[in-house]
């Protein structure tokens, strides 16, 4: 099982392995802060191009020899590859440099293990964390003939250490993943409850490191911990705001995605990962001075894809715009005139009235528009769609009844029709109830 206090990376050497494959290509920029935020201290980086990897070491022969002189010359503490390696050539590699050797899958779980907070995000961690070194549990034992055996045991020769090892981490899992359940229940009981309440759900989602965290702080005058490295915030939160038209809506700041995202990172936090699913808006937030700000967004989609959030509706945002020259100042739209992009700078509070401008009008794309006519009888019809702030005008007819200009979400008015048993359908004017058709959920239980 994977040790929750961890020791220090040390001193660091980099290797970073140009491969043909294009999809298998890393940035070695990123390896050095990913190594950083791990409180790695890098020491050296060497670089190499091979058509394929070398199957026992990864680098071959000749570039280990140069490694492991390097390793010698600098007193180096880890060797990193800015590579996936397989169990056995780790093995190898650490009996040629004589120091740990870490890939960088094992890197990012590391960083993962250090930041996570919550009780739920230290079992999401030591979920992948398990999940990884299962194929890995050899490396720690020198000696896989130890036998558990004696009497009243199964006949034969009994059970080796490393199958001991295997069947402790299978029973780990398997209580890490209930404990897990359990926490899931929970996340969907308060998701249905914001849906009951028709509060809308902005989910924030982006690659590592480009102000997330720092856009949520200035939006809700948060705390949430925030610095210039890679995962900066592991655990989610969530934080309520007032917009115009839409009224409260939750803010829901996520973990940062990462191009190759460990699969077993994201299977592990796919319970927390569904809240992104799940929102009504996905504001993506891209560090508009990044030079691969485009790729870092295939990667970002990449993973949504991945949870089943790929067709949320999304507002892409150019964070960090004071650091870019001639961006947009407007807000950019599509062809049916909905917003697409905007550009931001959490860091000065540039460009902020238009992104909640455009997150409103996003928000408010199911708003119905509708008059009622009310009189004595309705006070407490009235008294909801005014704490609604859902009435644009008020006036008076001949008869004396008020007649109010509404506009509301579809959700709302069905909630507010059912909290007043039917009365909003009976004073609305439009024959066709417009709120009818988004009726999506059992409103039979509001009172």
């Amino acid at each position: 099982m994977p040790k929750q206090e961890f020791e220090s990376l040390g001193s660091t050497l980099l290797v970073h392995v140009e491969l043909t494959q294009i999809q298998s290509q890393e940035d070695l920029k990123e390896l050095q802060l990913l190594t950083e935020s791990a409180l790695g201290d890098v020491v050296e980086s060497v670089s190499c191009k091979r058509d394929a990897p070398d199957p026992s070491t990864f680098i071959g022969s000749g570039k280990v020899e140069e490694v492991a002189s390097l390793v010698n010359a600098l007193d180096v503490q880890t060797v990193i590859f800015n590579n996936s390696l397989t169990p056995a050539q780790e093995r190898n590699l650490e009996k040629a440099f004589g120091v740990r050797v870490m890939d960088r899958v094992a890197l990012i779980l590391t960083i993962f293990a250090q930041r996570a907070r919550t009780y739920e995000g230290k079992l999401q961690v030591e979920l992948a964390q398990l999940q990884y070194e299962q194929a890995r549990l050899v490396r720690g034992w020198t000696h896989l003939e130890r036998q558990k055996g004696g009497f009243g045991l199964r006949g034969g020769p009994g059970e080796t250490q490393i199958e001991l090892d295997r069947r402790a981490l299978r029973e780990r899992i398997a209580a890490i993943k209930k404990s897990l359940e359990v926490v899931a229940s929970r996340r969907e009981q308060n998701r249905s409850l914001r849906k009951k309440n028709a509060i809308p759900v902005v989910s924030f989602v982006g690659y590592t490191n480009a102000g997330k965290s720092t856009l949520f702080n200035l939006l809700t005058n948060a705390k949430v911990y925030a610095a210039n490295q890679l995962f900066a915030t592991l655990d989610p939160t969530l934080r309520t705001i007032e917009l115009p038209v839409v009224g409260k809506t939750v803010l829901a700041d996520t973990v940062g995605f990462i191009r190759h995202l460990p699969h077993d990172l994201v299977a592990a936090f796919k319970g927390t990962l569904e809240e992104t699913a799940q929102a009504d808006l996905l504001m993506h937030i891209v560090d508009a001075s990044d030079e691969r700000k485009e790729s870092n967004i295939d990667a970002v989609n990449a993973v949504l894809e991945q949870v089943g959030a790929s067709e949320v509706k999304t507002l892409i945002v150019y964070n960090k715009a004071d650091l870019v020259k001639d961006c947009a100042r407007n807000i950019i739209r599509d062809e049916s005139g909905k917003p697409t992009r905007v550009y931001v700078s959490a860091k000065t509070g540039w460009g902020i009235d238009n992104l909640l401008s455009a997150v409103s009008e996003l928000l408010s794309d199911n708003l119905c528009e509708f008059t009622v006519k009310i009189g004595a009888e309705n006070g407490r019809l009235r008294s909801l769609l005014y704490a609604a702030k859902s009435v644009d005008s008020e006036s008076y007819d001949d008869e004396g009844f008020a007649v109010l200009n509404i506009r509301i979400t579809a959700v709302e008015a069905s909630i507010i029709d059912s909290k007043t048993n039917g009365e909003l359908s009976l004073c609305c004017s439009s024959l066709e109830k417009p709120w009818k058709k988004s009726n999506e959920f059992d409103f039979d239980s509001v009172n």
